[in-house]
């Protein structure tokens, strides 16, 4: 007999650092939308590791992409040119309707590197006075956790005991679009912003904010950033949340299902006239472009498009959201969402989200609890309308406890 989930669980706690509080369930394999633990439990995955594993777990598209890759070369650094970096960001930048793009590996690098980008384009293309620059970003955002973009964040969980932290932002309400307009100075640079703020709780804006921050971003000669990282590559019904308003945006960070579940990978997508400010050693990564993740992203990208995931993603979601509504008793206070993005906020009075997703666990559901009343469901897009009537089987069964 193998050994217990306590026993992997207590070593886990002994030598790695508390930086999360994970659900206590220990996943030794995957296939599709299913997970499997040690013990041999099968669970449907509702998470999909923060939207990464869009395409499912261990699709053999790019698994084979990857094992094929891996045999012949994995790094060169920058420092070489390689056969796939090319051909990869050519089909990124048409997927994305843009022009060049510079690839990382995490989001957190995709967002400071869309920063970088954004300062120097002040500097260099509007004439924003050196240190100057300011950026506008949103309460209850999500985009990483390194020391610059916590010192952006609203939530104290994310900020506190990091600073002193770096100047050059100011924080408005999400989902106001006069806010914005008033914020706005002669030295801003950026307006960065989620289409859906996910990590907040799935808060979906409201039907025209995209479009408006989009004209106020042109008006005022403001680069409009999206960080798709998490809503991008047909999370919410299309290929980029943006596309639901027509938005497009000056520069989009990606990351999580750019590498199909399989390897990190991250990108900035924007023009030539913005993206040219960076030149040779100003902005480099030694992993970011190698061929072994240009392979992996490039196989990703031809599995959402072949697939169609995006308009399977609108449909089951929708459905999704109607089972959801059918389900739904005095404990839920809301349902919203976008694609198969979706929430369900809980009263108060119903208790915690974790109360809720610990139970869900139990009958094979692993589903995010967060911000306390918020349970997030972000299933693999390849899921079927059975598997989701299974999933609500079982939350209305929770619910109703």
């Amino acid at each position: 007999m193998g050994k217990s989930p306590k026993y992997y669980i207590d070593m886990e706690n002994m030598y790695t650092a508390h930086g999360y509080h994970p659900i206590p369930v220990v996943i030794s394999r995957a296939k599709g939308v299913w997970v499997w633990d040690v013990n041999g439990k099968k669970y449907l995955d509702c998470l999909s590791a923060y939207s990464a594993v869009n395409q499912g777990h261990r699709h053999p598209r790019i698994m084979k992409a990857m094992k094929d890759q891996a045999a012949k070369l994995t790094l060169t650094s920058r420092a070489f040119h390689n056969d796939q970096l090319g051909a990869f960001m050519k089909k990124l930048c048409r997927l994305a309707k843009m022009e060049m793009a510079l690839p990382m590996n995490t989001g957190a690098e995709a967002v400071e590197t869309a920063i970088k980008i954004a300062r120097k384009w002040g500097y260099e293309k509007k004439g924003v006075p050196k240190n100057k620059a300011r950026i506008i970003a949103c309460r209850e955002n999500f985009h990483g956790r390194t020391t610059t973009i916590v010192g952006f964040s609203t939530d104290p969980d994310a900020n506190t005991g990091f600073g002193p932290f770096g100047p050059g932002f100011t924080v408005i309400p999400y989902d106001d679009v006069a806010a914005l307009s008033k914020t706005i100075t002669k030295n801003t640079v950026a307006f960065l912003v989620e289409p859906i703020q996910g990590e907040a709780g799935v808060n979906v804006p409201s039907d025209g904010y995209l479009k408006a921050v989009r004209k106020i971003c042109t008006e005022h000669n403001v680069l409009l950033i999206f960080d798709e990282i998490q809503t991008g590559l047909c999370r919410t019904g299309k290929m980029f949340a943006w596309q639901h308003e027509g938005a497009k945006p000056d520069m989009i960070t990606l990351g999580k299902a750019l590498g199909g579940g399989a390897y990190p990978i991250s990108a900035v997508v924007g023009s030539e006239e913005i993206m040219s400010v960076i030149t040779p050693g100003t902005h480099g990564s030694t992993f970011g472009g190698n061929p072994l993740a240009c392979t992996v992203g490039t196989a990703a990208l031809d599995v959402l498009i072949d697939d169609k995931l995006d308009k399977r993603a609108e449909k089951l979601g929708r459905y999704f959201r109607k089972r959801l509504g059918e389900i739904a008793n005095e404990k839920v206070l809301e349902i919203r969402g976008k694609g198969l993005l979706n929430a369900i906020e809980l009263k108060k009075k119903a208790g915690t989200a974790r109360e809720y997703t610990e139970k869900l666990m139990k009958l094979g559901v692993l589903a995010k609890d967060t911000h306390g009343q918020t349970i997030r469901f972000a299933p693999p897009l390849v899921i079927t309308k059975k598997q989701i009537d299974w999933i609500m089987a079982r939350v209305e069964k929770v619910l109703a406890t």
